[in-house]
């Protein structure tokens, strides 16, 4: 057993390579990207990630503040603390924080590496609702 307190968790900030405004990482598993990624991410109030897909899709935990996750048919729905969104494989999608409050998310996916469109979330899609 491995026991990691949350004060020893390092964060690592995010480029904007994949995300507008600040964003951390913390990860979490220690097993090959093929297999179970867990990972800890905060968002600052109105960051986001940038349009992507998953493999085998995703399951987002809401662990506190608020967020909000689009997919590209532009359903939105904003997460509270608790609350659980699951994207399936190859579903685009992007999620971030609200305007006005931080966001925490615990990030489970499997099958490897997120994959990226070079389009960032435009203002226009990230204020629809």
């Amino acid at each position: 057993m491995e026991y990691k307190p949350a004060k020893t968790i390092a964060w690592e900030a995010q480029s904007e390579e994949h995300f507008t405004g600040q964003a951390w990482f913390g990860p979490w598993s220690r097993v090959s990207k093929e297999s179970l990624n867990a990972l800890n991410v905060l968002f600052a109030p109105g960051s986001r990630t940038d349009w992507h897909t998953h493999v085998e899709g995703q399951v987002l935990f809401c662990i506190g503040g608020a967020g909000l996750v689009q997919t590209d048919a532009a359903e939105t729905v904003e997460m509270s603390p608790g609350d659980v969104v699951y994207s399936p494989p190859g579903e685009r999608h992007w999620h971030g924080a609200t305007p006005h409050k931080h966001f925490e998310q615990l990030s489970l996916t499997t099958g490897g590496d997120t994959e990226w469109f070079p389009e960032k979330v435009s203002d226009e899609d990230y204020h629809r609702r």
